[in-house]
């Protein structure tokens, strides 16, 4: 399983995406900067071990209400050949050097383990604890099986990020979080063949979940 270093990193994960999240055509906010807080998320592994694997909430507090958009990210130690547009960008860490940062719907490692999460075969681990699942994870998927592994074409959108599988299926990464009604499990919408599910802290300090991927089986009307 992936060892969590404590260490720097020059800039850090949240200063990358204070200038690239609002390039994205989901970001809410104003003309302003972000207003950035990491909220929640989890990681999952690489079974190669050269990739990192995060699913990362982070929180903007720049509008009139904050928002939490889910942002999954590979980090690398090399470039990813043909990548160049999913570039989030560089820093160094204190322990593994020089790192690449990717929106992690253009990396097909972490598109395969995100299937892999799916389907059940790999279970979601702690963001910030090493050789711990995270619980509060939750998935389901029916059907006869994804593909194991593919070149993802993800495209973006207002509502958030489409991933069309070889199978004619589609992923829907909800970049914008919608919290469920508090004390009830987030539910899929109706139609759909799986889900991934998890959780954040809001400002208030309390505990939110909502739907962070969604599967269809076929491409989005």
């Amino acid at each position: 399983m992936a060892v969590i270093h404590r260490t720097t990193l020059k800039p850090t994960k949240l200063e990358l995406l204070a200038s690239w999240l609002p390039t994205r055509p989901w970001y809410e906010g104003g003309p302003g900067e972000p207003e950035l807080t990491k909220a929640g998320g989890f990681r999952l592994d690489d079974p190669e071990g050269e990739v990192g694997i995060e699913f990362m909430v982070a929180t903007d507090a720049s509008g009139a209400v904050p928002t939490a958009y889910l942002v999954p990210l590979s980090y690398r130690g090399a470039p990813l050949d043909g990548a160049e547009h999913a570039l989030v960008g560089t820093m160094e860490h204190g322990v593994l050097g020089k790192r690449w940062a990717y929106d992690g719907c253009h990396d097909p490692v972490l598109t395969a383990q995100l299937l892999a999460l799916l389907e059940g075969r790999v279970q979601a681990q702690a963001q910030s604890i090493s050789d711990t699942p995270d619980r509060e994870v939750t998935r389901s998927c029916t059907g006869d099986g994804l593909p194991a592994a593919f070149v993802p074409t993800a495209t973006d959108d207002q509502d958030g990020t489409e991933l069309p599988l070889p199978d004619g299926t589609t992923l829907r990464l909800h970049r914008v979080l919608r919290p469920a009604t508090p004390d009830a499990p987030p539910v899929p919408p109706q139609g759909t063949t799986g889900h991934v599910a998890g959780a954040w802290d809001l400002p208030d300090g309390s505990r939110a979940r909502a739907l962070f991927v969604t599967l269809h089986p076929g491409p989005r009307a």
